[in-house]
């Protein structure tokens, strides 16, 4: 009850806009629903098909089946591949194992895998700025294992070793913080003046709107908290980023993950959510901070978005 009373200060609560389901993110989670309508269940899907637990959680209880690998899908039977993308590796084993696979990649992490062959091709050691193991990562390093090296920090970027220094490029991971890429790009610039850049952003558009709402949201408000997974990596960037801008942030899965202690004394509370938190578990936690006294919540729209994804044709009505 003490801890209760100690939070009972909240009067304000700010939502980030954007915030919550990009369109990459409810595109994958409509080919899994179209699949389960077309074929029924089971469908197999490798991975989690978003970084999400609710989501994971509620296709499972539609007929969906979550697989670490291929090869733990019965032979010939429908397999979608996560928004996060595959290797050729994958690819090929699903092949083998005649599966008919549903490719549910975001577009956006697509062009990547594009950007990592054409550099290939061209003879570049390329520079992945990424995380080691996220499925993102894994799936780019393996379009060309040998061109590509993984620079996860400034660290790494400081002592990666190249092939040939006039012919080097990079390429991000397309969940991660903005202002992270931007020193890491920097040192390499540096070592290697004629680094070669992707054509266009690699940072999604989503994970840079988000960050921006954020950054903007944050620096109103006394705590922060951010709506998301613990293992989605856009979701974790959010927390840095306001606690970046002096703000102490907070990532829950949920309303029930708030620690009231968090809140003690705490006036405006800003609210956002990783680009694959479902927006019903915002109003959730809109709806603690108004148990907890906080009027009317307030929108902060830093950038509308209005980007659409066709959808695989295999699942198209």
């Amino acid at each position: 009850m003490s801890e209760w009373a100690a939070a009972t200060t909240v009067r304000r609560v700010v939502l980030a806009a954007p915030r919550s389901f990009c369109a990459g993110v409810e595109r994958a989670i409509l080919v899994v629903e179209r699949a389960l309508e077309l074929h029924g269940p089971p469908v197999y899907v490798r991975k989690q098909i978003v970084h999400n637990t609710h989501v994971v959680a509620d296709l499972s209880a539609r007929g969906a089946v979550f697989v670490d690998d291929v090869d733990d899908v019965p032979e010939g039977a429908v397999t979608v591949f996560s928004a996060h993308g595959v290797s050729p590796a994958v690819r090929s084993a699903a092949t083998a194992r005649q599966l008919s696979a549903i490719d549910a990649t975001c577009p956006l992490v697509t062009k990547v895998h594009a950007e990592a062959r054409r550099f290939a091709e061209h003879g570049d050691t390329i520079l992945l700025i990424g995380h080691a193991g996220h499925e993102e990562t894994d799936g780019v390093l393996g379009e060309a294992p040998d061109r590509i090296r993984l620079v996860q920090d400034v660290g790494d970027a400081e002592q990666v070793r190249v092939d040939d220094p006039r012919r080097v490029s990079y390429l991000v991971q397309t969940t991660l913080a903005v202002d992270d890429v931007a020193d890491i790009v920097a040192v390499l610039r540096d070592r290697f003046p004629d680094l070669a850049a992707p054509p266009s952003d690699d940072i999604c558009y989503a994970t840079t709107n988000r960050q921006r709402a954020v950054s903007e949201v944050a620096a109103a408000c006394d705590a922060m908290i951010v709506v998301g997974s613990a293992n989605s990596s856009n979701s974790r960037r959010l927390v840095e980023v306001a606690e970046r801008a002096g703000t102490p942030a907070y990532l829950v899965d949920g309303a029930a993950g708030i620690d009231l202690r968090w809140l003690a004394g705490v006036h405006t509370v800003g609210v956002s959510a990783g680009a694959s938190a479902p927006p019903v578990l915002v109003d959730e936690v809109v709806g603690a901070m108004s148990g907890l006294g906080a009027r009317a919540a307030h929108e902060h729209t830093a950038v509308n978005e209005d980007v659409q994804f066709m959808l695989p044709k295999e699942v198209r009505r």
